[in-house]
């Protein structure tokens, strides 16, 4: 499928909604639990995104429309382990919710056309990148993690599942 920015919105609109309904008053074994060493459970992944949301894809976005040449600031893969500290999951789905709609309502209001789209910036590991590429990714990535998630919790069971295993690609 091509890129699309009403098709992406469709998707980008929807994802704290899905967390919301995924994550709202499950316990903390499904949430706070993860896949082992170095990696991250369904409230450090909602972390991920609220950072994303503050640091990466408007900003970014504003950037690339500003036409500067200057290479976007790294994203910090970690920042979530200290944004989130003292936090419940029901503050993060919310904090979430709320920054999400203020994105998208900004997106909006780029009025972004094909010659937008087209406009590049400078990822400090990628290069050259479009917006039109960006924002296809912000789609990808907010799929990605809701696939992560979903994943890691069910990897709670693993052990649990006995003989299915075999039928359950998720738990492999």
């Amino acid at each position: 499928m091509q890129f699309d920015l009403q098709k992406s919105l469709e998707i980008l609109e929807r994802t704290p909604s899905v967390l919301t309904a995924l994550l709202t008053g499950v316990s903390n074994d499904w949430t706070q639990n993860n896949e082992g060493s170095e990696t991250w459970s369904p409230f450090d992944v909602l972390g991920h995104l609220i950072v994303g949301e503050k640091t990466d894809w408007i900003p970014r976005t504003e950037i690339i429309l500003s036409g500067s040449k200057e290479p976007f600031p790294p994203f910090d893969m970690k920042a979530q382990f200290e944004a989130s500290k003292g936090k419940t999951m029901d503050g993060l789905l919310e904090e979430f919710s709320i920054l999400r709609n203020e994105n998208i309502a900004k997106l909006k209001s780029f009025e972004l056309d094909e010659q937008k789209l087209n406009q590049v910036g400078t990822h400090p590991a990628l290069g050259e990148v479009t917006l039109r590429q960006m924002l296809a990714t912000w789609t990808a990535h907010d799929l990605g993690h809701i696939a992560q998630i979903s994943r890691v919790m069910a990897k709670q069971y693993k052990s649990e599942v006995g003989p299915w295993i075999q039928y359950l690609g998720i738990l492999k």
